[in-house]
């Protein structure tokens, strides 16, 4: 394995690669620095993008970094690296998240390098799914994926699910009732479908990736409208079994966030991998007084980080991205 520095080319693949993970709102709420002569890349809170009502403790920012380090991972692993992370390396400057030393003179992880090709495939669908089992083989496998970042994942039985769908409906109903609440997803959602090779915002929900509106309340989406009228925006029919898995993790501090924003990503390329398509909701984490509702209590699950439905259906349209040049500084 080479020790010098990595060009920055190399680099800036690699960080096209983490961009690709799901945030809250898709804020994108990151910033990167190559530190060039120490061959060492430095992953940055960009807190001008964090959601003040959404997620006052930073809980869904982390999250998302922490989806972004695990892209970055396998990026470096399909490119033959063995990089040597460390999260918040730093008490002095806790929004320096994780410093990576992309020069490592290990192994790559030929199990993260597998997961390469399904980076740029994974995409949020809010669309219906299939009514249609998981088989147990694919079940597990996404549960070692959760497992090996350190998180637990379980879906839950029909009458827990009911619970969360319960929850979740309380939850948008007082996100509705909130004005800064509503202000706030008005700011990241972007209301209009773009123009066909239109140059648009590059971060926010696009209209197209709402997915339709549904007939009845059968699934865990977030309808990121909110009630406002959406040029072309129908209705469907929802699948009435939804497949619910709850992801979580043992503590809940900030190292713990960031292990389940990997975790989250790995289970989400396992699961694209797998034919999968999946959507993420974090309505009833939002809120305090509620979450504690959603952890499956016959698991050990301490606290739950995200909601997830997964199933078998499209894979839905592609959220836009901020150019690297954005996101990445060299020094």
């Amino acid at each position: 394995m080479t020790t010098e520095p990595l060009a920055v080319s190399t680099v800036s693949a690699l960080v096209t690669d983490a961009v690709a993970a799901p945030s809250l709102g898709n804020a994108q709420p990151w910033a990167f620095r190559y530190l060039r002569d120490a061959g060492v890349l430095r992953l940055y809170a960009d807190l001008e993008r964090a959601l003040a009502h959404a997620d006052p403790e930073n809980r869904g920012l982390h999250l998302g970094c922490g989806a972004a380090l695990l892209n970055l991972r396998v990026s470096a692993a399909a490119a033959g690296l063995a990089p040597d992370v460390r999260l918040l390396p730093d008490p002095a400057h806790p929004e320096l998240l994780a410093e990576v030393r992309l020069s490592g003179t290990g192994s790559p992880d030929d199990a993260l390098a597998a997961l390469h090709p399904a980076v740029p495939r994974r995409h949020s669908s809010r669309f219906p799914y299939r009514d249609e089992d998981i088989p147990a083989d694919v079940r597990e496998r996404l549960a070692d994926a959760a497992r090996a970042e350190g998180a637990q994942l379980v879906l839950p039985g029909v009458w827990h699910v009911q619970s969360i769908l319960d929850l979740v409906r309380d939850a948008e109903g007082r996100e509705a009732s909130d004005p800064a609440w509503r202000a706030e997803t008005e700011r990241w959602t972007r209301m209009r479908p773009a123009a066909p090779d239109a140059a648009g915002p590059s971060d926010g929900i696009p209209a197209e990736a709402f997915g339709p509106r549904q007939q009845g309340a059968s699934v865990p989406v977030r309808d990121f409208a909110g009630g406002r009228p959406v040029p072309g925006r129908g209705r469907a029919v929802f699948e009435k079994n939804p497949k619910i898995a709850l992801l979580g993790t043992a503590e809940d501090g900030p190292v713990d966030w960031l292990c389940a924003g990997q975790a989250l990503e790995r289970v989400l390329l396992r699961a694209t991998t797998d034919g999968l398509v999946a959507s993420l909701t974090s309505q009833p984490l939002e809120w305090s007084e509620i979450r504690w509702a959603v952890r499956d209590p016959l698991s050990a699950m301490a606290y739950v980080q995200m909601v997830l439905r997964l199933g078998y259906g499209p894979e839905g349209p592609a959220s836009p991205r901020r150019p690297v040049a954005e996101v990445l500084d060299v020094v």
